[in-house]
């Protein structure tokens, strides 16, 4: 199984191109301002402009309200929505668009019962613990954890880079690997050749199976 890539945190044009030249199958937009990758609606517009069929662009939020989320939706054309809070389901589907909910991991049991709460998602981005922070923390989580049933496609973030994503898709094998921090040289702004080096494990590994 091919495991898909999204490259989150755009800010720049530049950068939207260099994960689109370098092969990935998805794009993330923050839209949260205390994030320090969080772009507003007009930025947002430029940078979906440089996404090209085929690829995903992907609106993360988080906690956010009902009349914000239809505000974005109204002027940028996102694929996919990416709660990245403590939204509910029912919450998460009224936008008429696909969606998947970010599991902030902690213990035994957190993503299998979030596989039964977020039954209607297109997908489980599981991710690293914090107390204050929704992701973004560039920090891993125990694997182990991670369980071999899995309802729902699995999206695997939290401190990944080019250094260990091959580790980690050998060991969870994920449906999808989600990276921001580890493919930056600042907040907010991407290393284009970390990107590429990022992309290129992934597929080697997949190659390789």
């Amino acid at each position: 199984m091919s495991t898909r890539v999204k490259i989150c945190g755009l800010t720049r044009v530049e950068d939207v191109e260099a994960a689109v030249d370098s092969g990935a199958d998805a794009v993330g937009f923050v839209f949260y301002e205390p994030s320090p990758r969080s772009v507003t609606i007009e930025q947002a517009e430029a940078l979906i402009e440089k996404v090209p069929a085929f690829v995903s662009a992907v609106g993360l939020f988080v906690n956010p309200q009902e009349k914000d989320v239809c505000e974005v939706l109204s002027r940028v054309p996102l694929d996919l929505l990416q709660f990245h809070g403590d939204e509910t389901a029912s919450f998460c589907a009224q936008f008429n668009r696909r969606w998947i909910k970010a599991k902030r991991v902690r213990e035994s049991g957190d993503i299998e019962r979030a596989f039964d709460a977020y039954k209607g998602a297109s997908g489980l981005l599981v991710d690293a613990w914090d107390p204050d922070r929704y992701g973004g923390t560039g920090q891993s989580f125990n694997w182990d954890l991670i369980p071999e049933n899995r309802p729902l496609p699995l999206i695997l973030a939290g401190g990944l880079s080019s250094d260990n994503v091959s580790r980690a898709v050998e060991q969870v094998r994920p449906w999808a690997v989600d990276v921001s921090g580890g493919v930056e040289r600042a907040k907010g702004i991407k290393d284009i050749e970390k990107i590429s080096d990022f992309i290129k494990e992934v597929h080697r590994v997949c190659k390789t199976d």
